[in-house]
């Protein structure tokens, strides 16, 4: 059970109790503030009944208590602790007897304050001493030092033994609550960012035949809050970490794709993202213009990816979109230099290699990678172009070249009608096999007049691409695999050998219905709604790609962070993605391009961001499309 509101992070099981094992505790920045909180009334421990989430903040347990005067076998006490992310917890006791109880509350306390990494590695960290601080318990250590208060103060306070205790008295169908906080004092600390005041996402809300189109657009909005974080001494300047609880730190490839993913919300987190990244690129030298990153796994067929790559190539492209859908003028002026060089390096790769290489890794042309390369260029000559910049044509140039040179070799035949491989080796040669990073050939990104960047597929083989993705082999009835089911090295649990990635099955659903296939589309829709439902809309980034039958359910993956940024931003993707809205802000125009079909009947989108208002629309179980509110600036485009 986590509960995220970054740096904030609480885990625990189902039972309530944190007992100090395994990663169970509160967090802050990394640090555990208490590993230790169990609540024990009348000397015994709850018998747990529920435990749930209440947004992506906050987590719920409830608990009974019997044999308390009562004459029967029914409860005389129900036990709710409310925990939240943020760093404190309220107990509420509630009488269900008949009679009034006098109840010893006791609650026993430990803090190691250990990093999580540590705590995730199975390495046991002692707990530290803890002092009388006020009415509660204090506790330090060369990180900083946590002060936990309570609310009423305990009547004993036992600081050797870490125990808070209270005499409580309850009427006949009362209450009493205790209320806790922890207020840590690290160093280095994060800030956190301030909730309550401006909203960094728009409000947004749907409604319509489907209520899972609502339940996931809600949860993915929960889970983008709980994961922004505050860029240090950069006042209101926001990005997303990459998830809970394993990765709560900035991953930049994902930061940008899930902050392009939820531009439909408003464009204040790709700018706040963009300028992290752009104080990270490195400015002289053989490497200017790229963005550092971690390696990343690839599966059982191709060594570790550069995900610097990756994020090189996703920041021209994220500017011009968040330009196209109304980023201020000023702050893409900003960010433009930042753009240039990231496609200045692209143009130096092109020079030096026929595909852009993975030269960290033993020089593999990746298939993504070259997805991500052509849209850059695309979109990036067109900001240029917008902003009256140059290096447009040169862009084109190469993208006209390279669509030709990638049509005629970047392909292998089979008895099948072929396939896009996964990679091209250093000789030329293709890792052929089949898994769903190829979807990104279908993410051809927002070009002039919000319409669909040109792919690099011709149409016979886009429609090859379609029948592959929509084979069992590939759609396990829950979403796309990673790697598919009749490939050497497949495991529903392989990370990029066939685990459900929810990222790359979100761009295929959109992507499949641009392009006109939208059987393939719908299926891969229903089933994502299907895992999301059973994941209580909390989509995690990956699941086990095991085949969707009669009875069954998405397995949870283990290392799966959950909440995720991409599979946060996903689930708006797939929603708005259905409206299809097309913006073009520089040119005063928004267009709507539903997904043909209406694949989950009418649908109503309210409180999207578009050039920094509110936008809302709606599709008819007809299909036909309107927009209902509007910057008044922005002419409809037929």
């Amino acid at each position: 059970m986590t509960a995220v509101a970054l740096p904030g992070l609480a885990i625990s099981a189902e039972h309530g109790q944190l007992t100090g094992q395994g990663l169970e505790g509160f967090y802050h920045s990394g640090k555990r503030l208490l590993s230790l909180c169990r609540l024990q009334v009348a000397g015994r421990d709850p018998l747990p009944v529920e435990a749930r989430g209440v947004g992506a903040d906050r987590t719920r347990f409830v608990g009974v208590l019997r044999g308390l005067g009562g004459p029967g076998p029914d409860p005389d006490l129900l036990v709710e602790r409310e925990r939240h992310a943020e760093g404190s917890e309220r107990i509420t006791l509630r009488s269900t007897s008949v009679r009034p109880l006098r109840l010893v509350v006791e609650l026993t306390l430990g803090c190691d304050l250990a990093d999580l990494g540590a705590v995730a590695a199975g390495r046991r960290v002692p707990p530290l001493r803890a002092s009388v601080h006020g009415a509660g318990l204090q506790w330090s250590s060369p990180a900083g030092k946590v002060a936990l208060t309570a609310e009423p103060p305990a009547a004993d306070v036992v600081a050797a033994s870490g125990l808070l205790r209270w005499e409580v008295e309850i009427p006949a169908g009362g209450r009493r609550s205790i209320a806790l906080r922890l207020r840590p004092e690290l160093r280095g600390a994060v800030r956190p960012v301030a909730r309550g005041g401006t909203p960094v996402f728009a409000d947004a809300d749907a409604s319509g035949d489907d209520p899972r189109a609502a339940a996931l657009l809600r949860a993915s909005l929960g889970d983008l809050n709980a994961l922004l974080v505050r860029e240090p001494g950069e006042a209101g300047e926001v990005h997303l970490a990459a998830g809970a609880p394993w990765r709560c730190g900035l991953a930049p490839a994902e930061a940008l794709a899930a902050a392009r993913m939820a531009l439909p919300l408003g464009t204040r987190l790709a700018a706040g993202t963009l300028r992290s990244l752009a104080r990270t690129q490195v400015v002289r030298g053989p490497e200017q213009g790229r963005i550092p990153g971690p390696l990343r796994d690839a599966g059982p067929h191709l060594p570790p990816g550069s995900t610097s790559v990756e994020a090189t190539l996703l920041f021209p492209a994220l500017l011009s979109e968040a330009w196209r859908w109304g980023l201020d003028a000023a702050v893409v002026e900003e960010l433009a230099p930042a753009a240039e060089s990231c496609l200045g390096w692209l143009r130096r790769e092109a020079e030096r290699h026929a595909y852009v290489r993975d030269r960290e890794t033993g020089g593999m042309a990746r298939v993504e990678t070259q997805a991500h390369a052509y849209r850059a260029a695309l979109l990036g000559a067109g900001l240029l172009d917008g902003i009256n910049r140059p290096g447009s044509e040169e862009l084109r140039g190469w993208s006209v070249e390279f669509v030709d040179r990638f049509r005629t070799e970047f392909w292998y035949d089979d008895r099948g009608g072929g396939r896009p491989p996964a990679a091209l080796d250093t000789a030329g040669r293709p890792v052929p096999h089949l898994g769903s990073a190829v979807t990104h050939l279908l993410d051809t990104g927002l070009g002039p007049a919000g319409e669909q960047a040109s792919s690099l597929l011709d149409p016979a083989r886009t429609g090859q691409l379609a029948r592959l993705l929509g084979t069992p082999v590939m759609d396990s009835g829950w979403g796309l695999r990673s790697l598919g089911a009749k490939e050497h090295g497949y495991s529903p649990f392989g990370h990029r050998g066939g685990a459900v990635r929810v990222h790359e099955t979100a761009i295929a659903v959109t992507g499949l219905a641009a392009a006109g296939y939208e059987k393939q589309s719908h299926a891969l829709l229903r089933g994502l709604l299907a895992a999301a439902e059973h994941f209580e809309y909390r989509l995690p980034e990956m699941f086990a790609g095991e085949q969707r039958g009669e009875g069954s359910r998405p397995w949870p993956h283990p290392a799966a962070c959950r909440p995720a940024a991409v599979a946060a931003a996903a689930g708006v993707h797939v929603v708005a993605g259905l409206v299809g809205i097309r913006p073009d802000v520089p040119e005063g125009s928004v267009a709507l391009r539903p997904v043909r079909g209406a694949p989950l009947g009418e649908l109503g989108l309210t409180g999207l961001g578009v050039a920094g208002e509110s936008f809302s629309a709606r599709v008819t179980r007809l299909g036909l499309a309107m927009v209902e509110e509007a910057p008044e600036r922005l002419q409809l485009r037929a």
